[in-house]
């Protein structure tokens, strides 16, 4: 059964690998309006970093559903439920393609830690479809890869308020 989650999921997966694509080359330095701007918890009150702490838990399961589905050679489900940002950035086909062939490279993952969940804003008129997203990033190993790997599962908030996978990439 597809969870609203498992939508959101899905809808992000396809938005980052479009980005891991894009940032493969080095960028030039983005305007001050298009850098993403960080969650600052230090001002957040008690209340505000439970509610934080608890949507780091949603997500991060959100992450691990997305994963499983990567790691199930079922891509294609992922992008079935992606934020319609990602649908624009990329087709199903290429999506599709890119994760076979990165993980055909990789080989199949031997051991995964999530290590981090952050967020950010994007202005309109940047590389990035404006919007605000949660990235969950995981250290993974695999088999044909010496050094554990980052592998990144972007999330978007969309209109409806939902929250939806608009990327992955392996970096």
């Amino acid at each position: 059964m597809i969870t609203s989650r498992h939508v959101l999921l899905v809808s992000l997966l396809a938005f980052a690998v479009a980005a891991g694509a894009q940032q493969a080359a080095p960028q030039p330095a983005r305007p001050a309006a298009a850098r993403p701007q960080p969650v600052q918890q230090q001002q957040l009150t008690t209340e505000q970093k439970a509610q934080v702490a608890r949507q780091d838990a949603e997500m991060g399961k959100a992450a691990a559903s997305v994963v499983r589905l990567v790691d199930g050679n079922k891509a294609s489900e992922v992008w079935d439920g992606a934020s319609t940002v990602a649908k624009s950035v990329v087709t199903k086909q290429a999506f599709v393609a890119q994760i076979g062939a990165d993980r055909a490279k990789l080989g199949a993952p031997t051991e995964r830690k999530q290590v981090a969940v952050t967020r950010s804003a994007y202005a309109a008129g940047g590389k990035v479809p404006a919007g605000n997203y949660i990235n969950v990033v995981y250290a993974t190993k695999f088999a044909n890869a010496p050094q554990p790997v980052r592998e990144l599962v972007s999330f978007h908030l969309d209109d409806d308020k939902t929250w939806r996978v608009s990327g992955y990439s392996l970096r």
